[in-house]
């Protein structure tokens, strides 16, 4: 059977609803750890248990990972970045890693908030850049940053990640996503950490991001559990249209070594605003089921999204019907 995955957040945080999301066939959730601890999540994670208890099920729990995944830093507040204007980059304007810096050419392309907004550069120094806005919105601390093209190598784990780690089993954690995997040796240095802190069965899952884990697949299906087909980031690192034959091709890695795989990333992203998925996405799903695929997850459409439990029984009621109409084939 397929996993249902759901995404832990304001939306669904309180027992009511997450018994709810259980009954309609969700089997886990991912806890995004971008921002919080897993100390500061502890109320969530017991409530999580107890909810999945009062169902009869025992939750799987997600744990993702900073990793290597660049932000930006602190805002005084969210601000508005309007096409065609020119904004800072560094000192006196958003604040972003210095490492960004070494790398930055004129003309770099820069994503931010996972491409919803993107600069082009203008112009750069040691410690600052001018940009030129090619696609704006409203800009939030923390968001991403991402440089297409650029060699940045940040460590694989931060400090906070490795504090998580150091307490996953306690929390009864069942899996940790690795972000931006682009090399074994990535997942060797969380799995080394895992078994240090008495996590030797959490499972460790490789989230393909970029176009290094892409070419790299092949040495990282071996030293993972689960292959994340992460369509957010991945889909900022090449054209959109290519998308979709890149994740068919691994896709069909995945299937050949037997190595499951999830597919995750606005699955049912119109569902973060209204009650019904559109055509476009339940085809998608059913898509990914039939593709191979081990497990399926909603992000944003179950943490902050208005239809929670809606979301995890259209994805759950597709998944059903995929994996029927598999079995009759």
């Amino acid at each position: 059977m397929v996993d249902i995955y759901g995404t832990l957040g304001p939306k669904c945080s309180d027992k009511e609803t997450l018994v709810q999301m259980f009954d309609a066939g969700m089997t886990g959730v991912r806890l995004n750890l971008s921002h919080v601890t897993l100390h500061h999540a502890a109320a969530q994670i017991e409530t999580l248990h107890a909810a999945a208890a009062q169902c009869g099920k025992t939750a799987q729990l997600l744990i993702d990972m900073q990793g290597p995944e660049l932000r930006i830093g602190i805002l005084t507040a969210p601000f508005a970045l309007a096409e065609g204007e020119e904004t800072i980059l560094g000192d006196g304007g958003i604040p972003v890693p210095q490492l960004v810096f070494p790398v930055l050419t004129d003309e770099q392309q820069i994503l931010l908030d996972d491409g919803k907004i993107l600069l082009e550069v203008i112009s750069h120094e040691k410690e600052r850049a001018l940009a030129r806005v090619i696609r704006g919105g409203v800009l939030q601390s923390r968001k991403s940053i991402a440089l297409p093209g650029a060699a940045i190598y940040p460590p694989t784990m931060t400090e906070v990640d490795r504090k998580n780690i150091s307490i996953a089993s306690r929390y009864g954690v069942t899996a940790v996503m690795q972000p931006f995997v682009c090399t074994r040796q990535d997942l060797e240095t969380v799995r080394t950490a895992l078994n240090a802190s008495g996590g030797s069965a959490i499972r460790l899952f490789a989230k393909i991001e970029n176009l290094e884990g892409v070419s790299n697949l092949e040495e990282l299906i071996p030293a993972s559990d689960e292959i994340v087909i992460a369509r957010g980031d991945l889909g900022n690192a090449m054209p959109l249209w290519e998308l979709p034959r890149v994740q068919k091709s691994i896709s069909a890695k995945c299937r050949q070594a037997k190595k499951p795989f999830m597919v995750v990333t606005q699955m049912l992203a119109s569902m973060e605003h209204k009650a019904v998925p559109t055509r476009a996405e339940v085809s998608d799903i059913f898509n990914a089921v039939c593709d191979g695929a081990a497990s399926v997850m909603v992000t944003g459409e179950t943490a902050v999204g208005d239809y929670p439990v809606e979301v995890i029984r259209y994805l759950a009621n597709t998944v059903r019907e995929a994996e029927t109409y598999l079995f009759r084939i």
